[in-house]
């Protein structure tokens, strides 16, 4: 047998990879399951969106290669996207990189600027994927802590006060994943500020901008954000586009092009009719996100009821695609409550540990579960 790569032993296979089989066995098995656990959209993108994709297959050349930069016209429509929802000005020539998702783009990130041995500073809680892909890159993880009564913001007087001589990036994701905190503009101010003072580079992971948010913020909004940040986002959640892979990156030319020598090394360019159906997304109008959360909101409130039998407390006024909630004091740890909810009433809810230890003692309830299989949830207990 021909031994591993010895990155592969930092890391573990991702919890969902890992709990989906056993759920998707237990349906298999004939057990009603209801999946509340997982981010994925289940709504369709707009017809536009569709038929836009659909018509551009026929174009000339929409089957060759494509350029490792994305079409130039979906980068000019990322860059009218930001200055219009954001009031952020980006160059689409050189400070904007089309992605194949915003996950590739922590890898690519974390190769483009990782060192062995660079250490980085990652909430707990937040996105595993964080912590695996710097493990992979050689660098060192080193988790700051966020809890609740510090509305899921870093205390960042506190790391002040920290050796901070080896930290080399920062990761921030505001709105938080998973606790849907926000950040204002005088805190995205600090965190730049903060980035700056240390020679951190900084990058906030927005993929959730536009759910159940009347105020979307960018990091790049803050002035001079750009000499030490970058911005990732998405279309998998604004536009209930997950399955096509579409991100992006966004900061100065000189960060965005060291992605660019990472990513032209292990791509041959998205494909075209995504990149039309990405620009056809970016175009939608007010209505597209009004009744994004409409639908949203629904569901969170029908989410809320769920909470309450469970007898857990949650933040009404969290945004994005979740519902981030706390055990009764009496309750058992996350792993073995959630556990127990799926094999005796046959609903799957992600454990709050998943996030990091931070999570102990939560439990994170998804938004993209139809109306009726909340209300069945409900009605379980």
């Amino acid at each position: 047998m021909i031994q591993t790569a010895d990155r592969l032993q930092t890391i573990e296979e991702y919890y969902f990879s890992k709990k989906l089989r056993e759920v998707r066995g237990m349906a298999a098995a004939g057990k009603p399951i209801i999946n509340i656990g997982i981010g994925s959209p289940d709504l369709p993108p707009s017809e536009a969106v569709i038929t836009s994709f659909q018509e551009s297959v026929r174009h000339a050349g929409a089957h060759q290669y494509q350029s490792y930069q994305g079409l130039p016209e979906l980068r000019e429509t990322i860059a009218q996207f930001y200055k219009e929802k954001f009031n952020v000005d980006a160059d689409p020539s050189n400070e904007i990189l089309p992605l194949m998702g915003s996950k590739e783009g922590i890898m690519h990130i974390s190769m483009a600027f990782l060192n062995q041995g660079d250490e980085v500073l990652i909430p707990n809680p937040g996105y595993p994927t964080y912590t695996s892909v710097t493990k992979l890159v050689g660098a060192v993880p080193r988790q700051y802590d966020l809890v609740s009564d510090n509305g899921w913001f870093p205390d960042l007087e506190r790391l002040m006060q920290e050796d901070l001589s080896g930290v080399k990036l920062m990761w921030v994701s505001y709105p938080h994943m998973p606790t849907g905190a926000k950040a204002n503009s005088s805190q995205l101010e600090k965190l730049v500020a903060f980035a700056k003072e240390h020679n951190i580079l900084l990058v906030n992971d927005n993929p959730y901008s536009f759910v159940l948010s009347k105020s979307p913020l960018s990091i790049l909004s803050v002035k001079g954000a750009k000499d030490t940040a970058l911005e990732l986002n998405s279309l998998s959640k604004t536009f209930n586009m997950a399955g096509w892979r579409v991100g992006m990156v966004l900061g100065n030319k000189e960060n965005v092009n060291a992605i660019l020598k990472v990513k032209s090394n292990m791509d041959s360019g998205m494909f075209y009719g995504i990149q039309k159906g990405a620009i056809e997304a970016l175009k939608s109008g007010k209505e597209w996100f009004d009744q994004l959360d409409q639908t949203y909101e629904a569901r969170r409130k029908l989410m809320f009821q769920l909470a309450d039998k469970l007898q857990c407390t949650y933040d009404p006024n969290a945004v994005g695609m979740f519902v981030w909630a706390k055990l009764p004091a009496t309750s058992q740890n996350s792993e073995d409550f959630i556990d127990r909810i799926l094999h005796e009433k046959n609903i799957f809810i992600a454990p709050g540990t998943i996030f990091g230890s931070n999570g102990e003692g939560y439990i994170r309830f998804s938004l993209c579960v139809a109306e009726s299989k909340i209300k069945e949830a409900i009605d379980r207990f």
